[in-house]
């Protein structure tokens, strides 16, 4: 991917767990790689295609001038949100912040945090089946946009399911959106899963009734295997309630665990053939 490099800029600030530090302050230097399309621009000459570095180096500035933070991992990490959340264009960014000034008793050059943040795309399930089902739903819509870290970019047609198990119940209301978020999958999880505590959901029976249900389907081309967390979602190659809405928005998304396209998924559960079998047998 194409990148602007915004290298070595100097700002007087007030970061240090010292006292001092916040009274005194001192010269940080910092450089920012920004990840984005530069084609069109380069095609155009068009500003409007491209990301203004000036801006940029101002919003730095305001973030690193605004508040006082005791460490330098932590202007990174504000600096980091400020671009992604602000520029559309830029989908990753690489921010060093270099202390120079740092209260060490040696001789050195300087200290430096380094990290690597970027937008991710992922899929969510969600469904239904109590009380008014499709206000639950969009409920989950809502509030997933409401956060600063998430935007919904596709939500897919509602559709009616049977209800999946052996426990007895009403038919579900299910779809799938496409979301694009700055969180990792463990602190994305804990958002779907307080916005499921917000519509009354209660875990009392395993596949049994519930208010609002969310699901992490998939999340970038990643494969996470932990104890509360499995991505790409078990079994949602086997399952149309979930095959159904995602090719509806995302076709071509990828599963890494069986090596296919959410459509060659749905094709293979149309024909009535376990994904597992197919897998074992390429």
């Amino acid at each position: 991917m194409d990148k602007i490099v915004i290298k070595d800029l100097e700002i007087f600030a007030y970061h240090g767990v010292l006292p001092e530090e916040k009274v005194k302050g001192q010269t940080f230097v910092l450089t920012a790689e920004l990840f984005c399309d530069l084609r069109e621009a380069g095609l155009t000459d068009n500003l409007d295609k491209t990301v203004n570095y000036a801006q940029v180096c101002e919003d730095i500035y305001k973030v690193m001038t605004g508040d006082k933070f005791d460490l330098i991992e932590a202007v990174a990490e504000n600096v980091a949100d400020t671009i992604l959340l602000k520029y559309e264009l830029i989908k990753k960014v690489r921010i060093i912040v270099s202390k120079p000034e740092a209260p060490i008793d040696m001789d050195f050059d300087t200290v430096c945090v380094d990290i690597t943040r970027k937008k991710h795309i992922a899929y969510l399930g969600i469904g239904s089946n109590l009380g008014d089902k499709e206000s639950y739903l969009d409920y989950a819509v809502d509030q997933l946009n409401k956060d600063d870290y998430i935007k919904v970019s596709k939500v897919s047609s509602y559709i009616v399911t049977k209800p999946y198990g052996n426990v007895e119940q009403d038919d579900f209301l299910n779809g799938c959106l496409e979301i694009e978020t700055l969180y990792t999958p463990s602190e994305l999880l804990a958002v779907v899963n307080d916005i499921e505590q917000g519509a009354g959901r209660k875990r009392l029976i395993h596949w049994g009734p519930r208010t609002l249900d969310i699901d992490i389907l998939l999340y970038d081309r990643e494969i996470i295997m932990e104890e509360k967390l499995i991505v790409p979602h078990v079994e949602m190659g086997k399952r149309e309630f979930v095959l159904k809405p995602l090719c509806e928005i995302a076709p071509f998304a990828y599963h890494p665990g069986y090596n296919k396209t959410v459509m060659e998924l749905y094709d293979i559960l149309r024909e009535d053939i376990d994904v597992t079998d197919i897998i074992k047998n390429d």
